[in-house]
């Protein structure tokens, strides 16, 4: 007969003390089973000692989340949180330079624990940290010189012990002096700074920025992006993702009327090179934080074409009406226009409208009007404006070109800017906001400070090209620009490291060539439309969903590392999820760092068994969607959400690292649970290995027709004399 469910069998610790091995009834108050281990070793005052898990995280056990204890944990019995915080907020205070060291690193370690932070909270800890931060490190540096050098790993606890507590959410970041502000800004101007200190002061500038506007205020008057550019120019990468996050959120809560002024000071500054320099082709490989950060700052500065990209072209405004009669002068060479004599109005009118004719608008007589839509509003004249400037010859010569083809047959350069403007924009996502989890950045976007003009300047030139190769008409307009956003797209996804790699990519994908692999994609989807082939994949699907379903369920018992988001601030917060390989429990738990390969189960203290599964929810049905209004609004993060829900108002949150994991482990928990996967991987994988089988049974009836219909049975014979008798 198996054990009661609210039983659960673990062992527990006391240091000197042979482990006790004990069955624990969830049924009972918490306080009851504390004392009944306290009175099998004869300890008193049972209510000064608590439970913890044995392992590196040291939680402490709370009603709250004590049926998180699985079979086989191994506890700890360990003063109470109320006993340990209070014994932690008098050694910090301690006169003896070790033990006030000893103690600020016993509080660094036991601040993660939310339990123990809520009770350090409460003795009003955290106004006592920002008072040994604010006026103690004077008094320390000089203790420093006549003492031994402890100063620094004193400090580093300090702040680490501070953002441990803040990262709970109990107390708001609005309640910190100016004075607090400026003691951890001076940490970061510092040329010399102990690198632990740098990081944990960078961590906490940030999340003041991202918690408050009038918190970015304070901060902002503290901090220059002079004073952050040298730490991005030193080797360690950890310190060059926190001041690139710093960045990003100085940008991202700047008013709208200061970020183009903030982002002119970047580019005085050489931001973008530094960058590119000392991170992105710096000898080692970019981390997955370095890239999310890379690839915010990409986002922030594309979204800074948002406002032209949304500004209508006033047709009455002159100075905007003399960057289209600039494009004209630039490509027809205006000079020897008639002087202002009788009649000379008229024919400066006709020959204007000729040329914006040439030039490709579709309103000859006044092609303002044509940049009155949004998106991409002024942008596109910005774009073709910087195209005729800076690539001349080019320029001149596309326009030319196609003046001199027939109607029919001429490229528009303006209507072809205008909507690739648009299509780059979309390309982009420009004036969207950054995704939590992406880390999605282009290196080649860092080559250049108009990098955004360039791309385009490149994608002008492809587009006139891949209509000469189309010999497109006006009619097959739509038709071109989707053959560009494909050439673009195909070239992007191979991540080339600048533009002229880029320009060389797409130099590879013709139109021939698009042609060509569009010719092979629609093979593998219209080959086998016959009634005979569809038969065959009908008899053959559940065979190769089944084998999906194995392949899912590998991944599975293989695990995924997820990374922890956290509203306030991004942490390299880990935890691991692993099948077990009899598929019949869920094995997971935190991490310290991402891990390099598997993690074996038994270094994952949680199990979920799968018969305890209830639902999977996934996108706004996550509890977890609900709660974080934050990330709530980040469309990106909701599809890349899902829940495991089980026993009663219990789940375990998900946010994968990517789209195709997201798929990898909602396509294997349904299968878990007896459910279709209905994933778009799943229908990719099956439509893929359907082709595969197919063409594989094929092959032997290779150049035969297969007839739509099975052959007519033939008449029954008049007599059955030809039939052998065996006796």
């Amino acid at each position: 007969m198996p054990p009661p469910a609210d039983i659960v069998k673990v062992a527990i610790e006391w240091p000197g003390a042979y482990p006790k091995l004990m069955e624990i009834d969830q049924k009972k108050p918490l306080s009851a089973i504390i004392k009944e281990v306290c009175d099998g070793w004869s300890l008193a005052n049972h209510e000064y000692f608590a439970l913890q898990h044995a392992d590196s995280s040291n939680f402490y056990i709370t009603e709250k989340n004590r049926n998180e204890i699985k079979n086989g944990t191994i506890l700890r019995l360990t003063t109470s949180p109320a006993q340990n915080a209070h014994q932690l907020h008098e050694r910090i205070q301690s006169s003896s330079m070790d033990a006030k060291l000893e103690a600020l690193k016993d509080l660094a370690s036991l601040s993660r624990d939310v339990t123990f932070a809520q009770e350090f909270i409460n003795l009003d800890g955290i106004s006592l940290l920002t008072q040994m931060v604010e006026s103690g490190t004077e008094r320390y540096q000089k203790l420093q010189k006549i003492m031994k050098p402890c100063f620094g790993d004193m400090l580093s606890f300090t702040l680490t012990a501070f953002v441990e507590l803040m990262d709970h959410g109990i107390v708001s970041w609005d309640t910190f002096s100016v004075a607090f502000i400026k003691k951890i800004a001076s940490f970061v101007n510092k040329s010399a700074i102990d690198v632990s200190i740098l990081q944990r002061s960078l961590a906490i500038l940030e999340s003041m920025v991202l918690n408050g506007h009038d918190l970015y205020q304070k901060v902002a008057q503290e901090i220059t992006i002079g004073q952050l550019i040298p730490h991005l120019q030193g080797t360690d990468q950890e310190i060059q993702t926190y001041t690139i996050a710093v960045i990003n959120a100085l940008f991202l809560k700047a008013p709208d009327e200061k970020r183009q002024e903030m982002a002119n000071i970047l580019a005085q500054k050489q931001l973008r090179s530094i960058i590119l320099t000392h991170v992105i082709r710096a000898q080692r490989a970019i981390n997955n934080e370095m890239a999310h950060q890379l690839y915010v700052l990409q986002v922030l500065t594309f979204n800074l074409l948002e406002d032209r990209m949304m500004t209508k072209m006033d047709p009455q405004d002159q100075a905007q009406r003399d960057i289209i009669f600039e494009l004209r002068r630039i490509a027809f060479d205006a000079e020897s226009e008639p002087n202002n004599s009788s009649g000379s109005m008229e024919k400066r009118k006709s020959m204007y409208t000729r040329d914006y004719k040439k030039l490709g608008f579709i309103n000859h007589v006044n092609p303002a009007m044509d940049f009155t839509q949004t998106p991409p509003g002024m942008l596109a004249l910005d774009n073709m404006l910087y195209f005729a400037k800076h690539h001349q010859d080019a320029y001149i010569r596309i326009v030319l070109e196609n003046s001199s083809r027939e109607d029919k047959h001429e490229c528009p350069f303006g209507r072809s800017s205008i909507e690739l403007t648009k299509m780059l924009c979309e390309i982009l996502k420009v004036g969207e906001l950054p995704s939590e989890t992406c880390n999605d950045f282009h290196p080649m976007f860092f080559t250049h400070d108009r990098s955004f003009e360039e791309f385009f300047c490149i994608c002008i030139q492809l587009l006139n090209k891949t209509w000469k190769e189309m010999r497109a008409t006006s009619e097959d307009f739509n038709k071109v620009m989707q053959v560009v956003k494909e050439q673009v797209m195909r070239a992007l996804t191979t991540k080339p490291s600048s533009l002229d790699q880029f320009k060389s990519k797409l130099q590879n994908l013709s139109y021939t060539e698009i042609l060509k692999i569009r010719q092979s994609e629609r093979m593998n989807q219209e080959d086998f439309q016959s009634r005979p082939i569809l038969e065959l994949k009908e008899k053959i699907q559940p065979e190769i969903l089944e084998l999906i379903k194995q392949q899912r369920l590998n991944r599975l018992v293989e695990g995924t590392c997820f990374r922890k988001l956290n509203c306030r601030r991004r942490q390299d917060k880990f935890w691991y999820c692993r099948l077990s390989p009899n598929h019949k429990v869920l094995h997971y738990g935190d991490l310290e760092e991402s891990p390099q390969g598997e993690v074996p189960h038994d270094s994952l203290q949680d199990k979920l068994p799968v018969a305890d599964i209830k639902a999977v929810v996934t996108g706004k049905d996550c509890p977890h969607m609900k709660e974080k209004g934050a990330l709530k609004q980040n469309k990106e993060v909701l599809e890349l959400a899902f829940s495991i829900l089980y026993d009663s108002n219990c789940q375990l949150n998900f946010i994968a690292p990517d789209k195709h994991e997201y798929c990898i482990w909602t396509d294997g928990l349904n299968a878990l649970l007896g459910k279709d996967m209905m994933s778009d991987l799943t229908r990719n994988d099956l439509d893929t290995l359907l082709s595969m089988e197919i063409k594989l049974r094929l092959l032997d009836l290779e150049n035969i027709q297969i007839p739509d219909a099975p052959p007519p049975i033939p008449k029954e014979p008049s007599n059955y004399d030809f039939v052998y008798d065996c006796n």
